[in-house]
């Protein structure tokens, strides 16, 4: 079975922890819950943390940074 979820950076760090890595699911429901990638704790909304990360609109070295560590061998 697959993995359904993937591995964001986040502009802001989690609440709990401060990480700024969070898991969301692949299919990008707004409803669905964003964790984050250390301590589990929810985070919030997917629809919400998209929309932190238009306003923070990584540069394009952070977008290859992401891409990279989302990369799984086969």
């Amino acid at each position: 079975m697959h993995d359904l979820s993937e591995d964001i950076r986040l502009p802001d760090g989690c609440p709990n922890c401060g990480s700024h890595r969070a898991r969301v699911s692949r299919v990008g429901n707004p409803d669905d819950k964003v964790f984050c990638a250390s301590c589990n704790t929810v985070i919030g909304l997917y629809g919400e943390v998209k929309e932190r990360l238009i306003k923070a609109s990584p540069g394009e070295a952070e977008q290859l940074l992401e891409e990279a560590a989302n990369k799984k061998s086969s």
